[in-house]
């Protein structure tokens, strides 16, 4: 999960609306190198304003002081068996408010949006705590720095 502290009021983050963000959402996605565009070919990213108090719990955060950028859900390829076929797609939920009130501009947004798909689709793979840090560490240039984890 992209994690973040809930700024509490407004900080001087962006102000744009849904339909900018989802435009800014596929500019980020289509900047990602080849490899990450092939590995979200089974998950859907979808766009929520904000995380749920209830799903914040379910993860273990205070829903007064901590939110999300991004948070996966699905079943990670390492735990899929046997059983596994004919469910609905994975899915990578970006929140927009949280996200907006933490980016300065444009390029920051971005920038952003595509560290946290690189965490959530980590989640995706299963990795440990150690093997994203690892993951996210290696692809830091992708636009500049770690995501919050």
């Amino acid at each position: 999960m992209g994690r973040a502290n809930r700024p509490g009021p407004r900080r001087s983050g962006l102000a744009i609306n849904r339909s900018t963000f989802e435009g800014v959402v596929a500019d980020a996605l289509d900047g990602l190198p080849v490899e990450f565009a092939e590995l979200l070919s089974n998950i859907a990213v979808q766009v929520e304003d904000w995380p749920d108090d209830e799903t914040l719990r379910e993860l273990g955060l205070d829903p007064r002081i901590d939110t999300l950028y991004g948070l996966y859900t699905g079943v990670p390829l390492d735990e899929r068996g046997g059983w596994y076929g004919n469910v609905l797609p994975d899915v990578i939920f970006l929140y927009r408010h949280p996200l907006l009130d933490d980016c300065q501009d444009r390029d920051d947004l971005i920038h952003q949006i595509q560290l946290t798909l690189l965490h959530e689709i980590g989640h995706h793979f299963g990795f440990t705590d150690e093997e994203m840090d690892a993951w996210e560490r290696e692809f830091e240039g992708l636009a500049g720095g770690e995501v919050d984890s």
